[in-house]
């Protein structure tokens, strides 16, 4: 197998100066790629501002000799989305693949969630995600070709207690890529998920030593072909850490067909086994798979 390789391609990795994302950005450039390294340089849950981070990162992709420029800009603002991507345009002239790790945390149980709170964490993960992509999507779209990797979190896919904010937000990536695979197939754009369990300011105060087997080095490998020309798959999820790859998926079950009239609520407690059955479920890659299914009884009830 030939190594794969970014040469020549230029790659936007937000939340770049610490954790997951320095990893990210490290990896990418040690294969070639010319690296937006994006941070605001903020504390855990939002506050604040500090370049080193991202400078830091920057200075360690030119010493080993690759290309790398820094972005300070916040990607919560549609301006700041678009001026990371102005910064890849002004220094590399293109934008190959975008990786959205940006992310705080506002963790609270679901009662004492403020909205002041659910408004930041939006702002960053699911509107900084659109903020970012969407000038990105648009210079891919006239080159017919790009990567998009967002990052969601097993608190979304699975919910976890506290993260209410934060596992909506993740979750909210997961229904944007999809859509973002589904408009970007025919432009030669795949857009995909991993979400991530890994060691870094924001879980290692929570998890303590429990964290200490999952490097962020496991989960860069696998961000890096998502970001390759070597990728040939889009609209999927993965679960990564701690050395193992996992594919994540939405199914549909075959279901109970009520017939032409409308069913009655104890129609619908009765077959509530029928309706949960996951046996015979499909994977569908859009809402026309779903209407594929109900299709043959439609007509067969007609």
């Amino acid at each position: 197998m030939s190594e794969v390789r970014f040469d020549g391609r230029a790659v936007i990795v937000t939340g770049a100066g610490r954790g997951l994302g320095r990893s990210h950005a490290l990896l990418l450039a040690s294969r070639g790629a010319r690296v937006v390294v994006n941070d605001v340089g903020g504390a855990t849950d939002g506050d604040g501002a500090d370049a080193s981070p991202a400078d830091d990162v920057v200075n360690a992709i030119r010493a080993a000799g690759g290309e790398a420029v820094a972005s300070y800009d916040s990607v919560a603002t549609p301006e700041g989305g678009a001026a990371i991507v102005q910064t890849a345009l002004d220094a590399f002239g293109q934008v190959d693949a975008v990786v959205h790790n940006a992310g705080i945390l506002r963790d609270r149980s679901f009662p004492k969630v403020t909205p002041e709170d659910l408004d930041a964490v939006l702002a960053v993960h699911l509107k900084g995600a659109f903020h970012v992509t969407r000038p990105a999507f648009e210079v891919m779209k006239a080159r017919g070709y790009g990567r998009i990797v967002l990052t969601a979190s097993a608190s979304g896919l699975f919910g976890n207690f506290g993260q209410s904010a934060y596992g909506a937000a993740k979750m909210g990536l997961v229904g944007l890529s999809n859509v973002l695979a589904v408009e970007g197939e025919r432009h030669g754009i795949w857009s995909n998920v991993v979400a991530p369990i890994a060691r870094t300011r924001m879980t290692a105060p929570v998890f303590g030593a429990m964290m200490d087997p999952f490097d962020p080095a496991h989960v860069s490998p696998v961000v890096a072909w998502l970001c390759s020309e070597a990728c040939d798959v889009t609209h999927e999820v993965f679960s990564v850490g701690a050395g193992r790859v996992a594919r994540v998926f939405v199914g549909l079950t075959p279901g109970w067909f009520a017939g032409g009239e409308p069913p009655s609520v104890e129609d619908v407690v009765a077959h509530a086994d029928d309706i949960r059955r996951t046996a015979g479920f499909i994977v569908p890659t859009s809402v026309q798979d779903e209407f594929e299914q109900l299709k043959p009884l439609l007509v067969e009830d007609a």
